[in-house]
């Protein structure tokens, strides 16, 4: 069976492109804002009839030598964004707006879906639903703003710790 060269070239590059789409949903996307690297940001679907959501990162690295801080955020998603930190006061989980998250020099902070520190997504314009991309700009005190892609994903450990909002 002969091959016309053409044809050859088109299925490699059919190949090529179908080997891209597929593997660009498995890896973890990461965005850079001068020394900090912010690692997979993503966002949980929201609860029916609750008009809040969250935004984490598996992890917000500062690769720096000076440490920096997160001051705030904002997307087109929501009303406004917060950031929060929670912390049990009598056996109570209590959260509380932050006026900032504090990236040490060299250091890894994660905020990811059950521990202490996240996002609040205030007054969402629609709910959150699986699938969904939306963008999120970061403002940092040295590293400036970087707007970064955000995956609505349901967590893998979608049993420990569930955030009420």
């Amino acid at each position: 069976m002969s091959t016309h060269p053409m044809t050859r070239r088109a299925a490699l590059a059919a190949a090529t492109m179908l080997l891209v789409t597929l593997n660009s949903g498995a890896h973890a996307h990461d965005f850079r804002a001068g020394d900090v690297v912010i690692d997979h940001p993503y966002a949980t679907p929201s609860l029916p009839g609750v008009k809040n959501g969250a935004a984490y990162f598996r992890a917000i690295r500062n690769a720096g030598g000076a440490a920096d801080r997160l001051l705030g955020a904002r997307t087109d998603v929501a009303a406004r964004v917060e950031l929060h930190s929670m912390r049990t006061e009598n056996d109570v989980m209590r959260m509380r707006e932050v006026q900032g998250i504090e990236l040490p020099a060299g250091k890894s902070v994660q905020l990811r879906h059950g521990q202490k520190q996240h996002l609040m997504l205030v007054d969402l314009k629609k709910p959150l639903v699986v699938g969904d991309r939306f963008d999120l700009t970061l403002v940092f005190e040295k590293a400036g703003e970087k707007t970064v892609k955000v995956w609505v994903q349901q967590p893998r450990e979608a049993n420990s710790g569930h955030h009420q909002h």
